[in-house]
């Protein structure tokens, strides 16, 4: 007879004898935190910071409300990457270096051709993008230079996805993280030099952002064709990057691999810019103020994001020796840490709000709403907690399927028309109607939950173990 669901997950997190250890689990951890913070979080405050310095809260809600955008984008744009880097890894793994040299070069001329097509798309539609968002105008009249501009960077991101997709798929993590890091720098520096116009650059403002953006993404590009072209680890593996596109197998396996992640990860993203949609008519403050808050839920979401990667490859191990009562055991453990994790830094960010937002608010004009919107949107995170590891957990059981249609039934069918007709609501405090729109949010994440605990405690869930 199954426990209680409560009586369940304390047993679980008290199990010292199934699963990893609270140590063990820690230790795995940390330095997945550490790169999920400084690769996605720590350079979107810093440029939040230096825009805020402009002291025009449309320019800072039009850096946000375009992030939402570049978000969605970098996350379909991974999914090609998970696609490249199984693709050329089931070759790497047989010794087949010639073909997967082959799958990569495929998989550059699929991505650059993808990339050019949502650049081209960004570029000539950038007005009707913020239109159909109904954003003020002061912020389209900002955002169609910017997102024009961002474009050519997005060219450049798809490209790098993809061969850093390739570089890990030979097993090679540590160059990755060198380029991205060495990325961060080259941006937060061109920032630094061309927002304000430092040491004789050219004072650019909000297109200062967007230029060091498109550069930073060329460097990195470069650097990863640098390494494949001439690394001697990769010399076996003749890659001919610029050869002709020779392999329709080859194109059919990267669509096959990547559109099931894409689903996945986009669904998410998505609703971000659903949500901007239906808070976009409350004017640019408003916009200003969600920009803020979900920057702040983005570092302290941080744990959980590295917690979900851990619990993937936890469970996916544990799944081939059918150890069941470790994979529950490791997941109750990782939502109990996470949860803690990401509590606490919640509850520091709601113990001084304004000190926070101040950084991002110059002018004080979003500081107050900001601050009475994050306390409630915050004790709600803990929903968006429990669904990013759960959905780890069955992606690394093999059920990346559940969590592709959960995601899409939640989003499309239940949180979609919800939101939209709370827009209807006859409430006049914009920041009550604000706070009720994105709480819809959570409640949603807060059923993907209930469906995948039951899916945990149905057993269907084991069923895809090999």
């Amino acid at each position: 007879m199954k426990k209680g669901l409560i009586s369940s997950y304390v047993t679980g997190i008290k199990d010292v004898t199934s699963g990893e250890s609270y140590g063990t689990i820690i230790r795995y951890v940390l330095p997945e935190f550490v790169t999920a913070l400084l690769l996605y979080s720590v350079p979107i405050w810093i440029e939040g910071n230096f825009i805020s310095h402009l002291k025009s809260t449309p320019t800072y809600a039009t850096l946000g409300a375009t992030n939402n955008l570049i978000h969605f984008l970098i996350k379909m744009a991974e999914a090609f990457s998970v696609g490249t880097l199984v693709l050329s890894g089931q070759f790497n793994g047989r010794a087949d270096y010639k073909e997967a040299g082959h799958a990569v070069r495929d998989s550059f001329w699929v991505t650059t051709f993808l990339g050019a097509c949502v650049a081209s798309a960004l570029y000539f539609g950038a007005y009707s993008i913020y239109f159909w968002l109904g954003v003020p105008k002061e912020i389209i009249s900002l955002g169609v230079p910017f997102l024009r501009l961002r474009a050519v960077g997005i060219f450049f991101m798809f490209i790098y996805l993809a061969l850093v997709g390739f570089i890990r798929g030979i097993k090679n993590t540590k160059v990755p993280m060198q380029i991205c890091v060495m990325g961060v720098i080259v941006l937060i520096a061109l920032e630094y030099l061309l927002i304000f116009g430092n040491f004789g650059f050219p004072e650019m403002g909000l297109q200062g952002s967007a230029l060091a953006a498109v550069i930073q993404y060329f460097v990195m590009t470069v650097a990863a064709v640098f390494y494949i072209l001439f690394s001697k680890e990769c010399h076996k593996y003749a890659v001919d990057l610029f050869g002709v596109f020779r392999s329709r197998t080859h194109f059919l396996q990267l669509i096959t691999l990547s559109w099931p992640v894409m689903l996945d990860k986009t669904t998410l993203a998505a609703a971000y810019i659903w949500l901007l949609k239906m808070i976009a008519p409350m004017g640019s403050s408003i916009v200003a103020t969600f920009c803020v808050v979900k920057d702040m839920e983005r570092v302290a979401f941080c744990p959980a994001i590295a917690f979900a990667s851990i619990i993937t490859f936890l469970v996916s191990n544990d799944l081939g020796k059918k150890n069941w009562d470790g994979i529950k055991s490791n997941i109750k453990k990782t939502i109990f840490m996470a949860s803690f994790c990401v509590m606490g830094i919640l509850v520091l960010f709601s113990l001084m709000p304004e000190t926070v937002i101040g950084l991002f608010d110059k002018k004080g004009d979003f500081t107050a709403s900001a601050a009475r919107a994050f306390p409630i949107l915050g004790m709600l995170a803990f929903f968006d907690v429990l669904q990013v590891i759960l959905s780890g957990a069955l992606r690394g059981a093999a059920n990346v399927k559940t969590v592709m249609m959960v995601r899409l039934a939640i989003c499309g069918g239940i949180f979609v028309p919800i939101s939209y007709m709370l827009t209807f609501l006859p409430i006049a405090d914009p920041v009550i109607k604000f706070v009720i729109i994105y709480g819809s949010f959570y409640v949603c994440n807060g059923l993907m939950s209930i469906i995948y605990i039951n899916r945990f405690r149905s057993d269907e869930w084991k069923l895809n173990a090999i």
